[in-house]
């Protein structure tokens, strides 16, 4: 009777011992039925697939050959990486509950991705704002001096100063795991970082793209103003020849215009300054578009995570629900500049068509010789 008794209690304390152990792992497996999982998977894959398009569009297609489609080019190599790299580990997290699965060392370079990435990618905004106000404050200087070589080094530059600015965060979190471990999931820990690394690499940036943009639209619109309106003959004329053309014009064509401004008569000078003016107008639309998505979708991120670096210990539940859904919006911008170039031009949309069909090469037109 003693050794069954002895038994029975030896049962209940394993089977206590067991649920213990099974409700601590029950927060850390995977989630079942997560539907979820489903959509963000294809964001991920059109995250993924629509930045190589661009990508691919910008390095075989000549019309898109110029110094601003060469930074939105970098932009999506940032983009796809986000799809590539950062959102399937984060889709890993969510599925074990916002725990971290993976091996304590990828956390740090987790983070340090996700970071440079979407510090890169407002960082090649800015350039775009500042490089765009440049060429249109002095056209004809830009001209000469806006060549392949110096734009790449200006996006080496972009490139460079991203990795300055995130490179603190493996250094720290493989010093002290504290710094990237909070109550098992992979965030980072270090309130004065977050809030310096979020002025510098965020709202500064933002600042000057922001104005940036503004002073383009006001010099574009006083050079409008300059110019005589022309008859729409003519302007139906020459806008069926650029409407075809990249974001802007491309390089070539841009420095054949401004010799034509030289060698043309006044009233023909005026014809093709006011049709650049215009293309230039179009393209800004198009950017205007593509920053003000960028704003909206990862600013409410930014000033929520400025939030729990300030109140740390004393913030509710709320900001870190908020927090974790924020990111994601975050995420799905670098998804959304391949649909706006699909949707807001067409030498874009011809390329996807054709790259989705596997023809890389461009359609040779039969070109008219009609004179407008």
């Amino acid at each position: 009777m003693a050794l069954l008794n002895a038994w029975n209690v030896s049962l209940d304390v394993n089977d206590r011992y067991f649920k213990s152990n099974f409700s601590e792992l029950e927060d850390t497996r995977p989630t079942g039925k997560n539907w979820a999982s489903l959509f963000i998977l294809a964001i991920i894959f059109f995250t993924v697939v629509g930045n190589i398009l661009v990508i691919m569009a910008v390095s075989i297609e000549s019309k898109l050959h110029n110094a601003t489609n060469y930074f939105l080019c970098s932009l999506a190599v940032a983009d796809m990486l986000v799809g590539f790299l950062v959102m399937p580990a984060s889709l890993i997290s969510i599925l074990y509950n916002h725990t971290w699965p993976l091996p304590d060392l990828l956390c740090p370079m987790w983070i340090f991705l996700d970071v440079l990435f979407s510090t890169a990618s407002i960082m090649h905004l800015c350039a775009i704002s500042l490089d765009r106000y440049i060429g249109i404050r002095d056209p004809f200087k830009y001209g000469r001096t806006n060549l392949l070589r110096k734009t790449m080094l200006k996006i080496i530059s972009v490139w460079t100063i991203s990795i300055v600015l995130s490179l603190p965060i493996p250094v720290l979190g493989l010093q002290d795991k504290q710094k990237v471990f909070v109550n098992g999931s992979c965030v980072l820990n270090e309130p004065r970082f977050v809030l310096v690394g979020s002025s510098v690499a965020f709202f500064v940036p933002l600042v000057i793209m922001v104005v940036c943009y503004y002073l383009t639209l006001r010099d574009l619109q006083k050079h409008s103003s300059s110019f005589p309106l022309e008859s729409k003959s003519h302007s139906t004329c020459s806008s069926a020849k650029i409407t075809n053309t990249s974001l802007l014009n491309s390089e070539s064509s841009s420095k054949k215009s401004t010799f034509r401004v030289f060698r043309a008569p006044r009233k023909q000078s005026n014809q093709g300054m006011m049709q650049k003016i215009k293309n230039e107008q179009r393209a800004s639309k198009v950017l205007g578009i593509v920053f003000f998505l960028f704003l909206v979708m990862w600013t409410p991120f930014f000033i929520t995570n400025v939030l729990i670096a300030i109140c740390q210990d004393d913030c509710s539940e709320v900001l870190y629900k908020l927090i974790n859904f924020f990111v994601w919006v975050g995420y799905v911008s670098s998804g959304v500049n391949p649909l706006i170039y699909t949707l807001f031009n067409k030498t874009y949309r011809q390329a996807f068509a054709r790259y989705l069909q596997c023809k890389y090469q461009e359609e040779k037109k039969i070109q008219s010789n009609r004179i407008c």
